[in-house]
């Protein structure tokens, strides 16, 4: 199992004992809590719309889930509007066998820009970042935050090298410093530098900020998020 670090790590990444920050994350969380019940009863009529649409074009399920790791490297479901195809395993598997341009492009980004898996009723939701609607039930949960790092996948962790510890002592957010600093143009390793400068400088007002900003770049600048 991932998570099998040792015990000076785990005190390491565990930031939520350490004094300073203990009045932030009580408040973090419950801005969190109120935040997405105010979301998801806004958003209740897009949530009935888009899954009668995605049944209708692509049938069931029309909410994808897939393994995440969070703080304190805990693996969580991370909730999605289903936006590819039922049978995108196999699709990318197919296309990283035979394409060597789509191949490079996935070992350096883990996405591709031009993604055969996604349907085309996923790419508005992409697009609009409407596909990340249910991960609101996740900030409820306690998994995500409204504000952190981008959650990743397992085999994202030797991406992150020594910085691993950084991601790891934060709760994932559905936004963050990455999302709204032009993700789709950036590096990795750009994305790497910007969880840990997070980490270093998080605050409710920087939190504030990223919210604001959030809204921005997905109603007008389509590259951030």
């Amino acid at each position: 199992m991932l998570y099998a670090f040792d015990s000076s790590i785990k005190e390491e990444i565990k930031i939520g004992g350490h004094g300073k920050y203990r009045p932030y994350i009580f408040f973090k969380r419950t801005l969190d809590v109120i935040f997405s019940l105010i979301a998801i009863l806004f958003f209740l009529p897009f949530f009935i719309a888009i899954a009668t649409l995605l049944s209708i074009h692509d049938g069931w399920p029309v909410i994808y889930r897939h393994k995440r790791i969070g703080r304190n490297g805990k693996a969580f479901d991370c909730f999605k509007f289903r936006t590819m195809r039922r049978d995108a395993d196999r699709v990318l598997s197919d296309l990283l066998r035979t394409d060597a341009g789509a191949r490079l492009e996935w070992d350096l980004q883990q996405k591709l820009r031009n993604d055969p898996r996604i349907h085309p009723v996923g790419r508005f939701l992409r697009i609009s970042s409407l596909d990340e609607l249910p991960q609101f039930f996740n900030v409820l949960r306690g998994d995500m935050s409204i504000v952190g790092p981008r959650p990743i996948v397992e085999d994202e962790i030797p991406r992150y090298g020594e910085r691993i510890h950084d991601y790891l002592s934060m709760t994932p957010g559905i936004t963050g410093l990455w999302q709204v600093s032009g993700r789709s143009e950036t590096s990795y390793q750009y994305r790497v530098d910007l969880d840990s400068q997070y980490r270093e400088t998080c605050s409710l007002l920087l939190d504030l900020k990223i919210i604001c900003r959030t809204v921005t770049v997905v109603l007008f600048d389509h590259n951030g998020c």
